[in-house]
């Protein structure tokens, strides 16, 4: 090896090394990391995801979201959120959740307010330790597209951990919700068609993890998995199901940006008759979803 190959494989290891990662960048799409956003700073998040195929039927569904957050201390920072989606379903009666046939384009459907405190953060401590609280309300049903009031409270316990200088990158979230939901009434449903409109209580756990590389300067390959269940006051175990996928990112100075495919590998709970594939489930979950998450630090 001559002295140019040495000095262009020594910079280019130490760019690798050295390749910062941004407070708050998002390496994942779904797994939430730890590091705090500095004092002062700000990051503007776009987010996409679509969703598709109930294994009957047509369904197609796109969640967005434009989210602000705000360093208020150099361990808390503040969320707001703006969410809306579209919908386009046909061919697909699920009773009690799908009553009919719907399709429109960007629709404003929700707002989220968030805290993230960290007790500890990766780059300084061992490990990295944080927790996310957040209320929501919605006013339309992300499943079938019908008018539903939901207001949601979260609460997470996030850790992330570096290795390999910061080559490496680990993250983990577990985390409980508590939902009350009513649905507005319809007009014209078949007269055994299920569509109640008593209020509903739902508590939903979730566990995951995922594990992100930096294989060049700026770009880093990752996968993640987690399990869902949720209880509802009526049903008890209403449904459980497992997603796991890939994600690719890039991290520039100002910006940076992440795509997920998760597609549901295992699920439980109530199904429907129709559905093709009774090992997932379908009623309220997809076979398969796409994230693209865009962040701007200012």
């Amino acid at each position: 090896m001559n002295s140019r190959t040495r000095l262009a494989t020594a910079i280019f290891a130490s760019l690798m090394l050295a390749t910062p990662v941004l407070a708050d960048e998002n390496l994942l799409g779904y797994i939430k990391g730890a590091e705090p956003l500095p004092e002062g700073a700000t990051e503007l998040y776009a987010i996409a995801t679509h969703r598709w195929d109930k294994g009957a039927g047509s369904y197609s569904a796109t969640d967005y979201t434009l989210e602000l957050e705000r360093g208020l201390t150099h361990r808390l920072a503040g969320v707001v959120a703006l969410k809306a989606m579209s919908l386009d379903t046909e061919g697909l009666l699920i009773d009690g959740y799908m009553p009919k046939d719907e399709a429109f384009g960007f629709k404003p459907s929700g707002v989220e307010a968030a805290l993230k405190y960290s007790f500890l953060t990766p780059a300084r401590d061992d490990i990295g330790l944080a927790t996310y609280f957040s209320f929501n309300y919605d006013w339309i049903d992300s499943h079938s597209g019908q008018d539903k009031d939901k207001y949601s409270m979260e609460a997470k316990l996030l850790t992330q951990k570096y290795f390999m200088d910061g080559q490496m990158v680990w993250a983990s979230n577990v985390g409980l919700e508590t939902t009350y939901a009513k649905r507005a009434a319809l007009e014209g449903l078949p007269a055994d068609f299920d569509w109640p409109t008593d209020p509903e209580m739902e508590i939903e756990f979730m566990a995951g993890t995922g594990l992100s590389y930096r294989f060049a300067p700026n770009w880093s390959i990752g996968a993640e998995v987690f399990y869902e269940t949720e209880f509802e006051t009526e049903v008890g175990t209403e449904r459980w199901s497992v997603h796991g996928g890939p994600s690719l990112h890039y991290g520039a100075r100002d910006w940076w940006a992440t795509l997920t495919w998760l597609p549901q590998l295992r699920g439980g709970g109530e199904k429907f008759d129709a559905q093709d594939d009774k090992d997932l489930h379908l009623i309220e979950k997809t076979k398969q979803e796409v994230r693209l998450k865009v962040g701007f630090n200012f």
